[in-house]
């Protein structure tokens, strides 16, 4: 072979060579904006797949937490103050003033009422008795952020006990704990002296499920009549609380004996709570004690 024939064919094989090299690259170069596509897809793609899948399960917790629930409160209603004593036990308490209830001014009948009495027997030149009566009843609905309706009314029924066993001018502050009177219930006697003569105070806390009854009681021996017996208050005091408690139950279908275990309506678990009582009650009088003064005869 001549010399000029091997030149030619290097000079072939170097631009076949060469045009090989070039087509590897223009397929290399083509075939990136491909990858790049598809990585750009399949990078987005899995971006949405992820806040969707983030967004489905918060709206999946959402769903499963409950939303807040408290036990709806046992009693929905009070009776009417001035009635919550029969006439007996009135004439017995308040003989002169049986007939004479004044209810308390209330916005909400529904949740809050009081009543009151008062008596003045005057015999002459023997002197006077004096006898004054106050029924204050306050009802506590259950709420979702305060709590269930009897709970609050432990609390209230609490604070009515230290106030009258912190009365001013109490003295000899006695509290006997009471049993057959709602579901808690306590009497807090005391003397109160005064100019017209030294009064025996008595007063009757007492809670029956949602429910605080607050029964004040006193009496006095006036102008030189003798003062009542401290007992017989105390026991005329408690039973017409007893009866009070009762009244609190018949008004809302429950059994006579007023008590939890015996007649209060059984209260839903899980039911929707409403708008709660205040439980700083000083429409009713309940935290009130009588310092009215009486005119002699």
């Amino acid at each position: 072979m001549s010399e000029g024939t091997m030149q030619r064919r290097a000079q072939r094989d170097q631009r076949d060579q060469r045009a090989k090299r070039l087509h590897r690259v223009l397929v290399c170069a083509a075939a990136v904006p491909v990858m790049l596509v598809a990585a750009g897809c399949s990078s987005d793609s899995g971006s949405d797949d992820g806040k969707d899948k983030a967004a489905d399960k918060a709206a999946a917790s959402k769903s499963a937490s409950p939303s807040p629930t408290v036990q709806a409160a046992a009693y929905k209603k009070l009776p009417e103050p001035c009635a919550v004593l029969s006439k007996k036990t009135l004439g017995d308490l308040v003989p002169k003033g049986a007939d004479s209830g004044k209810e308390g001014s209330s916005s909400d009948t529904a949740t809050r009422g009081s009543c009151s009495w008062s008596s003045l027997d005057n015999n002459g030149v023997k002197g006077s008795q004096f006898r004054w009566l106050n029924v204050a009843l306050l009802r506590f609905e259950s709420d979702v952020t305060r709590g269930e309706g009897d709970k609050l009314a432990r609390e209230y029924y609490t604070k009515q006990l230290q106030d009258a066993q912190t009365a001013d001018g109490a003295k000899s502050v006695k509290t006997v704990p009471l049993t057959g009177t709602g579901d808690e219930a306590a009497n807090v006697r005391y003397d109160l002296k005064k100019k017209e003569g030294t009064f025996k105070q008595n007063t009757v806390v007492a809670r029956v499920e949602n429910v605080v009854v607050t029964l004040d009681y006193n009496g006095a021996g006036l102008a030189g009549d003798k003062t009542p017996d401290a007992d017989d208050l105390a026991k005329a005091a408690q039973e017409a609380a007893e009866e009070a408690v009762a009244a609190v139950a018949k008004a809302n279908g429950a059994g006579t004996g007023g008590s939890a275990s015996s007649g209060s309506p059984s209260a839903s678990k899980g039911a929707s709570g409403s708008s709660a009582d205040s439980s700083d009650d000083s429409s009713t009088g309940a935290s009130k004690r009588p310092t009215k003064s009486v005119s002699k005869s």
